[in-house]
């Protein structure tokens, strides 16, 4: 029977029958494939029925149904469960190394699938701490002692190893991993609820912010709106009293000129007659007529 699923990307490639990855790939006449052992197996449950039939599909042969090796599927499916560059390599494989699916704390060593089987199988075995695949069993080592740390020593506050605790931590306040982790867990949730308080009054802090930035915005928006009606008042006023002392002005100039046009004009009759009457003042003073000089006193 094959192995349990190694992958995700092989899921659809599950034999119907024992519901692991195919190995050995076999297609029958209808086009679905299986395991060679499983469906070997199946055929011989389904002659002793009288009917061979196809566990999926259910179409029924009048023999037992000829069986092809699928050695595309082999191909993909090998390439799928062999390690990469990037995989945990199995310890036991030889030759070309499977990936490694899980961790044995005990054996300290990595299996694939096949070669883990044993410690699902045997009572001996199933005592063993497999874990989830570690990629650097030497973090879970104990460099002096080469023990798996399965103590946390509170007092150094370090994990060590059984050998560790019955020498040099022997008087040391030592509990399991686990009970060490149940505790910092409490702790790390009693702190995740802080810090979710924490969280929860500084959202409440920004929002209480963010409402007191809006209303100063809002304010200086409305300031600036009645400051800018002032401004507008002040220069409507401004204008207002320019054009009335322009009036003022204009309407004083006018007067004036007026006034001065008349004085000018008098000036200039008053500078006509005077400018006739040196004329006649020169043609008198030029006058040899003794009698005429005389008579014309206006001029004098």
């Amino acid at each position: 029977m094959a192995s349990a699923r190694p992958s995700r990307l092989v899921d659809q490639y599950t034999c119907a029958v024992c519901l692991c990855v195919i190995e050995n790939p076999i297609t029958i006449l209808c086009g679905h494939s299986y395991c060679m052992k499983c469906i070997n197996d199946y055929c011989d449950r389904s002659y002793r029925e009288g009917v061979y039939r196809c566990p999926q599909c259910r179409r029924t042969f009048n023999s037992r149904p000829e069986f092809r090796r699928n050695s595309t599927l082999m191909d993909l499916l090998e390439n799928f469960s062999y390690a990469g560059p990037d995989d945990v390599p199995c310890d036991v494989c030889i030759g070309r190394k499977r990936k490694a699916s899980k961790t044995c704390l005990t054996c300290m060593a990595s299996f694939c699938e096949s070669h883990l089987q044993q410690h699902r199988e045997s009572q001996v075995l199933k005592r063993h701490q497999v874990e989830v695949l570690s990629e650097n069993l030497k973090d879970k080592l104990c460099r002096k002692h080469h023990r798996v740390l399965e103590i946390f020593c509170r007092t150094d506050g370090t994990c060590i190893c059984s050998m560790c605790a019955a020498t040099e931590h022997k008087h040391h306040d030592t509990v399991t991993l686990e009970n060490e982790r149940a505790e910092k867990q409490s702790q790390l949730g009693n702190k995740k609820d802080e810090v979710k308080k924490v969280i929860e009054e500084k959202e409440k802090e920004l929002e209480e912010m963010r409402g007191t930035k809006l209303r100063i915005q809002r304010t200086a928006e409305m300031e600036l709106k009645e400051q800018e009606e002032t401004f507008r008042s002040v220069l409507q006023s401004i204008e207002q009293l320019r054009s009335k002392v322009t009036e003022v002005i204009k309407d004083y100039e006018k007067r004036k000129v007026r006034k001065t046009e008349k004085i000018i004009e008098q000036l200039e009759k008053e500078i006509e007659e005077l400018k006739k009457r040196d004329v006649e003042l020169a043609k008198l003073l030029k006058t040899d007529d003794n009698i005429h000089f005389l008579k014309v006193k206006r001029l004098i």
